[in-house]
């Protein structure tokens, strides 16, 4: 899912990056001016706005759900979603059906659908989260074997910042993931909530020191979400598709995709922090072959 990556040519700033970084090169000693690093910023943020925003309401996401936008908050769709993920060196899927975040370079709330059809709660009460975690870490190391191929650094998940668990009153399935390198440590808190025809994964990416804070409005977050009428779990009729998978496969995949995908993010402010030596500090994101991997783990012949 990302890795702490030292780069030359980050392509991340654009090509003003780009220059910027082969003047340094040619002065490794030289310090970029407050004016170059605000200049940066700006082209950086700027890029950012591009993507369009919704700052009030509710947002559609796509046409299975709702969420209404916080204040402070600021929303943008899936292609949205996909470009900005892009823009900091993530592989996106095709399933991102908007993104939440406050503005200049807040933490980021993902949404996406899994159309794996209504995923039985029978197992809600036989989550073992350290059976979990230690296959998670298992498929983990497949995963560093390809980070490695690559040129990533290794990434490590550390443990539960916390562990699974299901609330049958709202039907969400949650945890939370503490995943470093050696660059440094970041959470990503998960939350599943099950619907008629499959899950909407959501997703908060932040750093362990703002959890606290952001757990909060997180929660919110969530309470504002609603699947339109006829999607919601509780409007299941018998002939539906129903998922070859339980919450336990569920908690392994959703986890072992999102370190896959995007588990550490850089900030702007710490790769300008970086920019000042020449080297760039940026999280590339791997997708790993992690669906065929929780079928071995767990005996499902389907995975999310």
């Amino acid at each position: 899912m990302s890795i702490l990556r030292p780069l030359t040519l980050a392509g991340l700033l654009m090509s003003l990056v780009v220059s910027s970084l082969a003047a340094q090169e040619s002065k490794p000693d030289a310090e970029p001016t407050a004016e170059e690093r605000a200049a940066l910023e700006k082209q950086f943020l700027d890029k950012i706005e591009s993507l369009g925003w919704t700052r009030e309401g509710k947002a559609k996401l796509g046409t299975m759900a709702e969420v209404a936008i916080p204040k402070g908050w600021r929303f943008t769709d899936g292609n949205g979603t996909r470009s900005l993920l892009k823009m900091y060196g993530n592989l996106p899927g095709e399933s991102e059906l908007g993104m939440l975040t406050t503005e200049g370079q807040g933490p980021w709330v993902i949404f996406e659908f899994e159309d794996s059809g209504y995923v039985k709660d029978d197992e809600k009460n036989q989550l073992d989260a350290d059976a979990m975690l230690k296959s998670l870490q298992e498929g983990q190391k497949i995963g560093n074997e390809r980070r490695r191929e690559m040129g990533l650094e290794e990434l490590q998940l550390l443990g539960w910042a916390v562990a699974p668990r299901f609330n049958d009153q709202t039907k969400n399935l949650e945890w939370a993931l503490r995943i470093g390198s050696k660059n440094g440590e970041s959470i990503n808190y998960s939350t599943r909530l099950l619907g008629r025809s499959g899950v909407m994964e959501v997703d908060l990416v932040c750093g362990p020191e703002e959890m606290t804070t952001l757990l909060p409005q997180y929660q919110s977050i969530i309470a504002g979400f609603q699947y339109v009428a006829g999607n919601s779990y509780a409007e299941y009729r018998e002939g539906d598709k129903v998922a070859k998978y339980g919450l336990t496969a569920l908690v392994a995949g959703g986890a072992a995709v999102a370190a896959g995908k995007m588990g550490l993010f850089a900030k702007l402010g710490g790769l300008l922090a970086k920019l000042g030596k020449g080297v760039f500090v940026i999280i590339a994101g791997v997708g790993i072959a992690i669906k065929s991997l929780i079928g071995k783990l767990f005996g499902k012949k389907e995975q999310i």
